[in-house]
């Protein structure tokens, strides 16, 4: 209402909570039955460490199928590996619920690729490339997903290995680790390499089970069963459930931790 051309103040406690609320100080009124914007502070189920190593003909990664809730192991039979299509397949470490929700996007896209009929699909650049731009756009939002993933393929007769994390930090690289692998299993790939640059698809192989092995027995977050994706120009594989074959032995050796 108006009085003499001036317009009446508000009620003083316009906004306010109602008798019982909780009254939030700049945040939206009771009447909007909103809450705050909620983000991931600690991912919940995760996964440790990918693998990825190239070798003459092709790419090969691979991880552990255990879900981790804090120390406890929780899911173990979780897959972490995707294959994209024919030429492209992915590992994720991180956030299990992050990784979940980037598979149903990927997929999506695949399918609606697929439906244009136009002969191209999705080569690991291209995956590499956007998934740059998904992290760092939720990143930016102060929303990341919580994960670090391996892109590997064979495309156009050319091997492909890159790196995302959850800030956007992006690269390529002949052998990757991620989570505790980046400690304990990156400089063993990269010793090997240096002797020799160039390795057979059998000892790429051999390499990587070694490493999970070590992973195994070093990292309290890994497991002993595992599954291996290798891309070549037939197309790519998954294949898994593996298991590791450990000796424990001399584990009551091992003094000093307690």
């Amino acid at each position: 209402m108006e009085a003499g051309g001036a317009r009446a103040p508000p009620p003083f406690w316009a906004g306010g909570p109602a008798p019982g609320q909780a009254y939030i100080p700049g945040g939206p009124g009771p009447a909007a039955g909103l809450l705050p914007f909620a983000r991931t502070l600690t991912p919940m189920v995760t996964g440790t460490s990918v693998l990825g190593a190239k070798f003459d003909g092709g790419v090969i990664i691979a991880a552990d199928m255990v879900g981790s809730y804090g120390s406890l192991a929780r899911f173990r039979s979780i897959s972490r590996l995707l294959k994209v299509n024919d030429t492209t397949m992915l590992g994720a470490s991180g956030d299990y619920a992050d990784f979940q929700y980037l598979k149903q996007i990927i997929d999506q896209m695949v399918i609606d690729e697929e439906l244009l009929g136009d002969g191209h699909s999705y080569s690991p650049k291209a995956i590499h490339s956007w998934l740059t731009r998904v992290m760092y756009n939720r990143r930016s939002k102060i929303n990341p997903l919580w994960n670090t993933v391996v892109i590997g393929g064979y495309y156009n007769g050319e091997s492909f290995l890159g790196y995302v994390d959850m800030l956007g930090v992006a690269y390529e690289a002949p052998t990757l680790a991620t989570g505790y692998g980046a400690y304990l299993a990156q400089p063993l790939m990269r010793e090997v390499l240096d002797k020799k640059p160039s390795l057979t698809k059998e000892e790429a192989r051999d390499l990587i089970e070694r490493c999970m092995k070590i992973l195994y027995y070093r990292d309290a977050r890994s497991f002993n069963r595992y599954e291996v994706a290798i891309a070549t120009e037939k197309g790519v594989e998954v294949e898994g459930p593996l298991t590791l074959e450990a000796n424990w032995e001399i584990a009551h050796l091992v003094s000093g931790f307690e």
